[in-house]
């Protein structure tokens, strides 16, 4: 049974172009250090709700919201998540989903059922070990990336800069690569602090990444580059 984490039931940032709700979920194989959620690593088995409570949230929201997004944590280590998002599908919603792309068997079980994805591509792969924490994932991302534009899925591939992990050259190096492989969409994210942060990096080195030399370059891959 899913694990679920909390639900926010309305955002305007989490799907592009889409009101939606939020589903997190608890569970996540990699422990990159800029985790925004790092409190939902670990499944402890305890949710905050059962599905079946979420969904009948969700239910309710019929003809308020037009999608739904599934995140974590990440939500496609849930065994039962190609359901969970029949269902969501079944209800009338579009559905979203975060992942890091290590399960790439899982994605392709889910792929007719979901409408947009947000993958995170966290390093230029030959430093991807490095920064998740956990080794062989890079070759599960490029699988699932590969996957996303043969199928045609809609999705956003996106970078969170913590100047702890990359420097700017690196997200230049993931933009090339992104664009080579046929990447429409790419999305820088500022480093955020979170609950527990034990070494923010400092707004100076956070910054350097949004300057406009740093940009100027990915633009030129990404004219569409969207900062947040």
């Amino acid at each position: 049974m899913a694990t679920v984490a909390g639900l926010v039931s309305f955002t305007t940032i989490d799907y592009p172009g889409c009101l939606a709700a939020v589903v997190f979920f608890k569970g996540c194989p990699l422990r990159c250090p800029f985790c925004h959620n790092p409190g939902l690593q670990e499944n402890d088995g305890v949710g905050e709700m059962t599905w079946s409570d979420a969904l009948s949230f969700l239910s309710a929201r019929k003809g308020k919201l037009d999608g739904v997004v599934l995140s974590g944590g990440e939500p496609l280590m849930q065994p039962d998540i190609v359901e969970i998002a029949q269902q969501v599908k079944e209800l009338g919603f579009k559905v979203g989903v975060h992942t890091s792309g290590v399960y790439p068997d899982k994605l392709r079980k889910m792929a007719p059922y979901i409408d947009w994805v947000g993958l995170d591509i966290k390093a230029p792969w030959d430093k991807y070990d490095e920064v998740c924490g956990r080794p062989k994932m890079s070759d599960k991302v490029k699988e699932s990336l590969a996957f996303l534009l043969d199928q045609g899925i809609s999705f956003e591939a996106r970078t969170t800069c913590d100047p702890d992990c990359l420097t700017p050259a690196d997200v230049l190096a993931i933009a090339k690569e992104l664009k080579a492989d046929g990447v429409k969409n790419y999305a820088m994210q500022h480093y955020r602090t979170f609950d527990g942060d034990k070494h923010p990096p400092e707004q100076s080195a956070i910054n350097q990444f949004f300057t406009v030399d740093a940009l100027a370059p990915i633009k030129k891959e990404f004219p569409n580059l969207i900062i947040r």
